[in-house]
This record gives C-alpha cells, structure tokens and sequence, in this order.
C-alpha cells in the first residue's frame, strides 16, 4: 500500500476511491465520531431501527467499512454480509470481528469485497439491503441501485443511509461553514489522510438532494419509496420495497 496520500475526486475512480479508503482504514470509524460530533451514532442507531431486523432473515450491508454498521443488525440474529469494495476496509473488520478477532468473533456476520455496481451475489438471495454514506462514492449509483434490487427477495426492503441537504437556509450555511471551515482543520489532526476527507466534504456538497435520490430510486424499480430527514437534513433515511411480482 503506498505511504502517499490517496486523494478521489468527483470522477470516483473506483480504484482512487478503493485505496483512499484503504489507507484511512485503520482510523476510520474514530475520525468519523470525532467529525460528526458523535452523530454518527445516532444515525446508526436510527438506520438499524428503521431496517428492524429480524432473526432468521439475510441481510446486505454494502459500503459495509470495518462493520460498525453491519455489527449493530448482526446482534438481532440475522445473518449479514458486511460488503465493501475496500479491500482495507474488509481486512480491519476482519480483524476485530472475524473469526480470529478477540472474543472470536461474531458467527452471522461476514465479510465480502464486493462493488455495488457488479454484485457477487445471486438474484433474489437477500431479504434486506441496506447502504450506509457509501451510495455517493459508487461512480454509478443508479446502476448500484439496479444490482440493489436484482439482489432483493420479491418484497425485500432497502434502506439508504445517506448524507443530504438541510432544509432550512440558515441551518444549512452554518452546516456548510463547518464543512469548509472547520472539518478541514481537524481531519487534518485526527485523520491518516486529510485529503480523504476534503474529497468527501466536495462528495456531500456534489451529492443530490432528498426528491432526486428517491426518483433514481424509484426509476430503478423500487416501490414504496419514502425518505425521512436526521439531523436537520444534513442525512436522509431512504426507505424502499421490491415489488411482490
């Protein structure tokens, strides 16, 4: 792995944006807390809530990361597959939740390199997908959200967790000076790579709306199409069904 700063840019390279990730890995979830002022738990929390799962039923987790996200729907009893296409990402979740991790492990939770717009998965093999501030790193998120619903069980749900724009104006430019201002500066004290996190400020502000995702959503063939906003806006719960027929 070089030592080298792995900065993507908008065009998302899915190699760029791979070894990015890669590289700030091993700090990831700890810089996430840090930056978002430990809402990122929160949004876990709710994400989880809103998924409800249930034992016995198969879960996707994709843009998975170490398996923060994919632990938390583990400890329901259902079996997860904590997919990302960081092959960084996957081998720090394997070392703290894998069979040879301290404690060893958790046994319905496992771990796949997989890319959202090729899945290595059957048609209809899950009853839940679910991708947590990964969706706008996928180079063709319409078409990740195709693979989405081909991967899905007739009636199968989906729940995107995802980074949006709050509502209100003056909400909102205070939201952007500490994105531009503020998150800069400490990323570049807590983070392995800061240039990783300038990317992903310019990933959120390129990011569309709450009504544009969920129309790509529905024009990939998901029903039931609704969103509800955490946090003021600054992330949208987007929640789907795949048609019975």
């Amino acid at each position: 792995m070089s030592s080298e700063p792995n900065r993507a840019d908008l065009g998302k390279d899915p190699s760029r944006v791979s070894g990015m990730f890669d590289q700030v890995a091993g700090a990831y979830d700890r810089t996430n807390d840090i930056l978002s002022l430990g809402q990122d738990r929160l949004w876990r929390i709710a994400a989880t809530r809103a998924i409800a799962p249930k034992r016995g039923e198969r879960i996707l987790d994709l843009a998975a990361g170490t398996g923060a996200s994919s632990v938390s729907l583990a400890r329901s009893g259902a079996e997860v597959v904590a997919a990302d296409f960081s092959p960084g990402m996957i081998a720090e979740g394997v070392r703290r939740y894998g069979a040879e991790s301290p404690g060893g492990g958790i046994p319905n939770l496992s771990f796949v390199e997989a890319d959202a717009t090729q899945l290595p998965f059957a048609d209809a093999e899950f009853d839940v997908v679910t991708i947590s501030f990964g969706l706008r790193n996928v180079n063709d998120p319409r078409r990740a959200l195709a693979e989405m619903l081909r991967v899905t069980k007739p009636g199968g749900r989906l729940l995107i967790s995802e980074f949006s724009h709050p509502r209100s104006r003056a909400f909102a430019g205070l939201y952007r000076f500490y994105n531009d201002r503020v998150l800069p500066v400490v990323a570049r004290f807590v983070s392995s790579n800061a240039e990783a996190y300038d990317y992903l400020n310019e990933s959120i502000r390129d990011w569309p709306d709450q009504r544009t995702l969920a129309a790509w959503i529905g024009e990939a063939g998901w029903t039931d199409v609704a969103h509800r906003d955490l946090s003021f806006g600054i992330v949208a719960l987007h929640r789907a069904v795949k048609p019975a027929t």
